[in-house]
């Protein structure tokens, strides 16, 4: 009698490569959706300006470095010394709006919601602008005085094309 032919075990591969798997058509950790996975590949080739870290001495510019610690702006003008592009590449590819019209203030950065929206930077900011009620930021006060303030031809120069901006006269802190 002829030996027996064992039969063969399939790998998990094999069974994935067969359409058997129910895994996401992207990297699910990674990305929002497959058009987000998508948005990356078409991003990382991009290179980054590093920032530039200037060091002040105590007696120079003290005018400019009182106003830095006026208004709390430690955590902006110390640039981070490394940073991870492909990190940085998939914030910006999660973030990028996938539907007409709609802009949800977050990212998803390996497997964890990123919030950006004005309180998430005010709060990693630590708070900077408190207004009175009623009150208006500097930014406002100096638009409001501006007879050339354009929001049209601004936001053809800083918005993803087709989209717009709102503004919020809102304070988000409030004595």
């Amino acid at each position: 009698m002829a030996p027996r032919k064992l039969a063969s075990k399939r790998s998990r591969k094999d069974k994935a490569a067969k359409g058997t798997s129910s895994a996401p058509e992207y990297d699910s950790h990674r990305f929002r959706s497959a058009e987000h996975q998508q948005r990356f590949e078409a991003i990382k080739g991009r290179l980054f300006l590093r920032e530039r870290r200037v060091q002040l001495r105590d007696n120079e510019y003290t005018d400019f470095q009182e106003e830095i610690v006026r208004q709390r702006w430690a955590s902006l003008v110390t640039p981070m010394a490394k940073f991870d592009p492909d990190i940085v590449l998939e914030f910006y590819a999660n973030a990028w709006p996938t539907e007409e019209g709609m802009q949800d203030m977050r990212s998803w950065v390996r497997g964890q919601w990123i919030p950006f929206d004005a309180n998430a930077l005010s709060q990693f900011l630590g708070y900077p602008l408190v207004l009175e009620e009623g009150q208006k930021c500097e930014y406002g006060q100096r638009r409001n005085q501006a007879d050339e303030f354009d929001e049209k031809v601004i936001a053809q120069l800083l918005c993803i094309p087709g989209q717009d901006f709102a503004r919020c006269n809102i304070p988000i802190f409030v004595n």
